[in-house]
């Protein structure tokens, strides 16, 4: 059986049972069970790698002594091990100096989930099908990131405004521009769910990391924060899949902390991310950010990035129209952004991108800190021959971009770039919001086509009108 078909059949499963209300504590409820089992399957793996080993996790609560039997525990037995031996221990596990770091990352994971399920029997069932995939076989494990994606976009169903999964060819380009290396730090303060994680990890893991130890070194330097409990614990697993045995990732929220308590030591060399955008912070938060006051969610992550690049550091983001044109404290952000960095690069992307979660535009900011920003090159991406928009059967794909990879060593205006100098941007209160001054003829005629529709339609409409007059006048000289 596919993994596909076995995911699918996992969800059908937790729909018969009664605990389980909606998408949220489904995938909540998956997601803990596939950590254990991925855990367990490269628990097989270390102990085969470390003479020394000792697994973290008590031994009567590792999945391969309760759950991989298929005739193991079941029913109202099953229920009681799981609510009151598993959860009850791994929300407390003892984490002592010396400890292997990978306890750390199993409490992690079950401090904030639960176990929804209400019926040991389906409980087994649900069990009994995961232990079909063998996530230390190299062709279930690359299925199964197909298939960790298909989960991802099931939380749509389930998010609050501004959380959304990120295209992995936005995620893919963003990486490939920036190019990180090893040696540097990576951070995404709003990591989400993780791609943008496992993307660099792999981007470097392919171009830079030769040996074991340079892999060991690449480990410690990818780092993530999330806010929310169900992204959190799905990036961990993200992370854990992708061969991280020990994920940098915390569950905390990055703006909560003051501007002021961070130190040299914190400064990082690349930030990528999405942060969430038309949602609005906690009350206090904004006062962490001093002069830039606000509580639009995506403003304050732009200052913390500016704020946690060091000089040479490179940064890119995902931001919505709105901060581009956006007035008041946006545009003494936007003025901080162009004085410590220089902003090369804006790909402006087309409507739909992030269908079906948003109908927002969207743009991707690049930029390196500690030189001013004297100059701005724009990219419009366009869309495919015979597209109209993007939509879940048809998503924006990383081969779209080869224009814009071709173009960017070479950098020549052409009908799809253009550039613009910081001084038409001071003179324009630091508007971002640039068009394409290539396409001005092209509009010019839409209107001048536009105004013609719009002329005959108002004069079919008066001919129409005055027939229907007239008719009305010879029916009452008839009464």
């Amino acid at each position: 059986m596919s993994i596909s078909t076995t995911i699918k059949t996992i969800q059908d499963i937790m729909r018969k049972d009664a605990g389980v209300d909606g998408d949220a504590q489904r995938i909540s409820q998956l997601v803990w069970m596939i950590f254990l089992k991925i855990f367990d399957d490269r628990e097989a793996e270390w102990e085969l790698l470390e003479d020394d080993y000792k697994s973290p996790i008590p031994e009567a609560l590792r999945w391969r002594n309760w759950a991989a039997d298929s005739e193991g525990i079941t029913g109202d037995t099953l229920l009681d091990f799981v609510d009151n031996a598993l959860f009850k221990t791994f929300k407390s596990l003892t984490l002592t100096s010396g400890i292997d770091r990978r306890a750390y990352v199993v409490r992690a994971v079950f401090e904030d989930a639960y176990n929804y399920m209400k019926n040991g029997t389906l409980i087994r069932q649900v069990i009994n099908k995961l232990n079909e995939v063998d996530f230390n076989n190299s062709q279930d494990r690359h299925l199964f990131g197909d298939i960790y994606e298909k989960i991802l976009r099931d939380l749509q169903n389930a998010g609050n405004a501004g959380e959304y999964y990120t295209p992995r060819a936005v995620t893919q380009f963003m990486v490939d521009m920036i190019d990180p290396k090893l040696g540097e730090n990576l951070l995404d303060p709003a990591c989400g769910t993780g791609g943008f994680l496992v993307c660099g990890l792999e981007h470097i893991l392919q171009k830079y990391v030769k040996t074991p130890d340079e892999r060991a070194k690449l480990h410690q330097s990818i780092m993530g924060v999330e806010k929310k409990p169900l992204p959190h614990l799905l990036c961990i697993t993200n992370m854990l899949l992708h061969g991280v045995d020990v994920p940098n990732v915390r569950h905390d929220n990055t703006l909560a902390r003051p501007l002021r308590d961070y130190k040299p030591s914190d400064k990082v060399n690349v930030i990528l991310t999405n942060p969430p955008f038309g949602g609005m912070e906690e009350d206090g938060i904004e006062t962490n950010f001093g002069a830039f006051r606000t509580k639009e969610t995506a403003d304050l992550f732009l200052v913390l990035i500016i704020h946690l690049l060091e000089d040479g550091g490179r940064g890119a983001i995902v931001l919505p129209d709105g901060t581009l044109f956006g007035e008041g404290v946006k545009t003494r952000i936007k003025e901080k952004l162009l004085e410590e960095c220089y902003l090369h690069t804006i790909v402006r992307l087309p409507n739909g991108v992030f269908n079906p979660y948003t109908g927002i535009k969207t743009n991707l900011l690049f930029f390196t800190k500690g030189k001013p920003t004297k100059e701005i090159w724009y990219y419009e991406h366009p869309y495919p021959p015979g597209y109209k928009s993007y939509n879940k059967s048809k998503p924006i794909r990383i081969e779209e971009f080869e224009p814009e990879k071709a173009w960017w060593h070479n950098r020549q205006e052409n009908e799809f770039a253009w550039k613009v100098n910081i001084e038409q941007i001071k003179s324009n209160n630091f508007n971002l919001d640039i068009k394409n001054p290539h396409k001005l003829d092209a509009e010019h005629i839409d209107l001048e086509e536009m105004l013609a529709d719009y002329q005959q339609l108002s004069n079919e409409l008066a001919q129409t009108r005055n027939t229907l007059k007239q008719e009305l006048m010879r029916a009452l000289q008839n009464t």
